[in-house]
């Protein structure tokens, strides 16, 4: 069995997500889960989803997840998704820069996109189960099975699902609301979102280790340490 990683949310920061690649070096036999975010607010968009293209080319199983901002733009763009009005409030423009669609037309910006790109953002998925860990985005609505669950809570759920417990039995592992430091309510769930793109730090957790690795914003080194550094002891 190989590494099973799981990456908190991007937001554009290209360079960031490449030098924590370069660290953990996954190849085949591994799998690098992304919690979706990919986009927005950050400088390189466009370099982020080149590096993910590229990243699943080279050997390791990849999972994409969908972010609340993958789908505002695709439903900015006229695709399935929901809050397209929001997608240019919400750091949206940032992404059209790196793409070279600043201003334009959402018909003209679905046809400039690479097609490789615009393939990328429809086929993200919104959960992916790897062994007793369950990766979603944002998180879930506590007391329904995942089948019940709705895109709606699965890309932008906060508060009902941080502040409680669930009864799936798995382990959560999610992005979306950020936090300066990993978010830690064991066995229930672990936040990945680190605020990267507010000048914190972008955060990877290998699963069956438990080994955080992360780097700062404009950061050039990956400092790795025990996720259960961050568990305060029982008194």
């Amino acid at each position: 069995m190989g590494k099973v990683y799981a990456i908190g949310d991007i937001h554009g920061c290209a360079d960031e997500l490449r030098l924590l690649l370069d660290h953990l070096q996954p190849g085949t036999g591994d799998t690098v889960i992304c919690l979706g975010d990919y986009i927005d607010r950050g400088p390189d968009s466009k370099g982020v989803v080149d590096r993910l293209l590229a990243l699943r080319r080279e050997g390791p199983e990849c999972v994409f997840l969908k972010g609340n901002h993958e789908d505002m733009l695709l439903a900015h763009l006229g695709f399935d998704g929901h809050y397209g009005e929001a997608f240019l409030y919400n750091g949206g423009a940032a992404t059209l820069r790196s793409y070279d669609c600043e201003g334009a037309a959402p018909d003209d910006i679905a046809r400039r996109l690479p097609p490789e790109h615009l393939e990328f953002f429809r086929a993200l998925r919104h959960h992916h189960r790897a062994g007793e860990v369950l990766c979603v985005h944002a998180g879930l609505r506590p007391g329904r099975p995942l089948e019940a669950q709705s895109t709606e809570d699965l890309l932008w759920i906060r508060e009902e699902f941080v502040q409680h417990t669930h009864d799936l039995g798995v382990l959560v592992l999610f992005g979306h609301t950020p936090y300066r430091e990993v978010f830690v309510h064991l066995p229930y769930k672990v936040g990945l979102d680190t605020g990267l793109v507010y000048g914190n730090k972008l955060s990877c957790l290998e699963i069956a280790s438990r080994t955080l690795h992360q780097i700062a914003r404009h950061g050039d080194t990956v400092v790795s340490r025990p996720l259960a550094d961050l568990i305060a002891p029982e008194v």
